[in-house]
């Protein structure tokens, strides 16, 4: 194998402790991905090793001195995002990409892509008046949909925002909870109110609501209508079934925009059911104006845990079916 040195100008002297991490923590995960040897000397840093390693890992670091000098740290989550931004596309510029503000909160917090799959996501919405969102919990799959629902009402490109989800258990389970059907139905839309409420502000979330601009409603509502210059999310989309899906698509109208979300390795449907959500991915994949966006593990956003905890289900899924 034939030894390749990448050099790495180091800009700012004060960044090398936050580069290396605690006890050169950030070194040595960079090394557990690649067989490299990463030496620091002054000025400059020395990537040693095959040459596809080298200008890889290379690229790894100036990303995270990038990340650095604009956020003021390099956390491992966001290394993490770098490292697998980095595997395939070696000329990706990382901290550009992901500076894109899809929304600002009520509160002023800026929402941004965190990964490069959320990028993706956030382009195919953009691009096409139909999207799915597919992958694991906490990859940002929902709150990513609302935020660029808020963002698209805000500059008045559409006049409203539809949120739906399927309320599996609306049979016999519903009919013991207190209230009318909306009360019975509101702690499956609950996550959809949350987000909403972060984002928007509660106060300025009820006055929309009021005013029927904004509607969170079970799926079952969506039936018969035909929805004109809306943004419309289905949450949960895994839990229903293939008429529900059909029913659903069915409603888009003019100047309308849909967003569809799910976790097929969630459903929760009766025994004998099929998913709509799984259907539809065959049926619809060659369609012009659609667009599908698979997340993997590499797009979680929550605490570290839950990617390995996935990982690890997947894995007994393997076992258990293989």
């Amino acid at each position: 194998m034939e030894i390749y040195e990448q050099r790495i100008l180091i800009t700012n002297q004060d960044s090398i402790s936050k580069l290396l991490g605690t006890h050169d923590k950030n070194l040595k995960i960079i090394k557990s991905y690649y067989d490299v040897n990463i030496l620091i000397r002054n000025d400059e840093i020395k990537v040693i090793g095959d040459k596809s390693s080298s200008k890889i890992v290379a690229k790894i670091l100036e990303d995270m001195m990038n990340t650095i000098e604009n956020e003021g740290e390099i956390t491992e989550q966001k290394l993490s995002y770098i490292i697998e931004a980095n595997k395939n596309e070696i000329d990706i510029d990382f901290n550009k990409m992901l500076k894109d503000v899809i929304v600002t909160t009520s509160s002023g917090r800026v929402i941004k892509p965190k990964t490069v799959g959320q990028k993706r996501y956030m382009d195919l919405i953009t691009s096409n008046d139909i999207t799915f969102g597919i992958g694991p919990a906490g990859t940002g799959k929902t709150y990513l949909a609302v935020a660029a629902a808020v963002n698209a009402f805000r500059r008045k490109e559409v006049e409203r925002i539809i949120l739906t989800r399927p309320a599996v258990e609306a049979g016999e389970k519903l009919g013991f909870l207190p209230g009318d059907l909306q009360d019975k139905v509101d702690p499956y839309l609950r996550p959809l109110y949350d987000a909403l409420f972060e984002i928007m502000g509660i106060e300025n979330f009820m006055k929309n609501v009021e005013k029927q601009l904004i509607e969170v409603a079970p799926l079952a509502y969506m039936r018969g209508r035909t929805i004109d210059s809306a943004f419309i999310i289905l949450d949960e989309a895994q839990n229903t079934t293939n008429e529900q899906m059909k029913m659903f698509l069915t409603r888009l109208g003019y100047g309308s925009k849909a967003v569809i979300t799910g976790d097929i390795t969630q459903i929760d449907l009766p025994d004998g059911k099929k998913s709509g959500l799984k259907t539809v991915t065959r049926i619809l994949k060659d369609v012009e104006g659609i667009g599908f966006m698979f997340f993997d593990t590499t797009d979680i956003v929550r605490h570290k845990l839950v990617q390995d905890i996935i990982k690890a289900y997947e894995k007994h899924e393997e076992k258990k079916n293989g």
